[in-house]
C-alpha cells in the first residue's frame, strides 16, 4: 500500500516538473526556426519573434522567410503590416549582420532602417530615425541576410539616437540590435521576417544615386 502511494507521489511530482518545464521552455515558433536555421539567432537576436512580419516591396514582391531578392527589387521603402493595438507604440528596424560578408562580419551590423514610436500600425506616423536604405551588398561578399524586426514598446519612449538621413552612411555601421533592445527595454520581438540578397550590376548605380546625389 505504502509503495503504491509513494509511486503515485513520485509520478505526480515528475508530471508537475514536466508541465512547468514546458512553460519555461515554450515551443519555438516557425519564424524562430527559420531565423535559427540561417543563424539570425544568435547573430542578431537571442530569442525569435512570435509572428511573421508582413513585408512587401513594390510590385507585390514579398520579403518572406529568406527569399532571395535583387537589390533593384528592394530599393524603395516596403509596405510593412502587423496586427496592432491602436493605443500601443512600436519600433521597427532592419539590419544586415553580414558586413562586409557573413564569413568576415567585422563591421556588423549595418542599420538599413529604424522607425520608433509608431502609433498602432500607422508606420507613416512613426519617428524615422534612420531613413530606409535598400540592400547594396558588395561584390564577392556572398549572400547577405536582411532582417526586419518589430518590437512592442511599453509606452512612448525617448530615443537618444541621432536622425540619419538616407545619404548618411557613417552612422549606420556597427549598429548592435541586442544592445539597442537592451538599452530601450524592448524585450523579445513581436514579429519579424527576413530576405537575402547578393551583389548585382545594379548596386553601383544604386549606391551612387543615394550617397553621391
Amino acid at each position: 500500500m505504502w509503495i503504491k502511494c509513494l509511486s503515485l507521489i513520485c509520478l505526480t511530482l515528475w508530471m508537475s516538473q514536466c508541465i512547468f518545464a514546458d512553460f519555461d521552455n515554450p515551443a519555438e515558433t516557425d519564424v524562430s526556426k527559420f531565423m535559427r536555421h540561417l543563424d539570425i539567432i544568435p547573430d542578431v537576436i537571442e530569442t525569435g519573434p512570435q509572428e511573421f512580419l508582413n513585408v512587401t516591396f513594390n510590385g507585390h514582391i514579398p520579403a518572406d522567410r529568406g527569399v532571395e531578392l535583387q537589390p533593384m527589387q528592394v530599393r524603395d521603402v516596403p509596405s510593412v503590416k502587423w496586427i496592432a493595438n491602436q493605443d500601443t507604440y512600436y519600433t521597427l528596424l532592419m539590419v544586415d549582420p553580414d558586413v562586409p560578408s557573413k564569413k568576415y562580419p567585422k563591421f556588423k551590423e549595418y542599420l538599413h532602417w529604424l522607425v520608433v514610436n509608431i502609433p498602432g500600425n500607422q508606420l507613416q506616423l512613426g519617428d524615422v530615425r534612420a531613413a530606409y536604405v535598400g540592400a547594396m551588398p558588395l561584390e564577392d561578399t556572398g549572400l547577405h541576410r536582411y532582417v526586419l524586426l518589430l518590437f512592442k514598446q511599453s509606452d512612448f519612449t525617448t530615443f537618444d539616437f541621432e536622425k540619419l538621413p538616407q545619404q548618411n552612411d557613417q552612422g549606420r555601421i556597427k549598429f548592435n540590435t541586442k544592445e539597442f533592445v537592451e538599452r530601450y527595454k524592448l524585450g523579445v520581438p513581436l514579429a519579424g521576417n527576413f530576405f537575402t540578397s547578393i551583389w548585382s550590376k545594379d548596386v553601383s548605380a544604386l549606391h551612387k544615386t543615394i550617397f553621391q546625389s
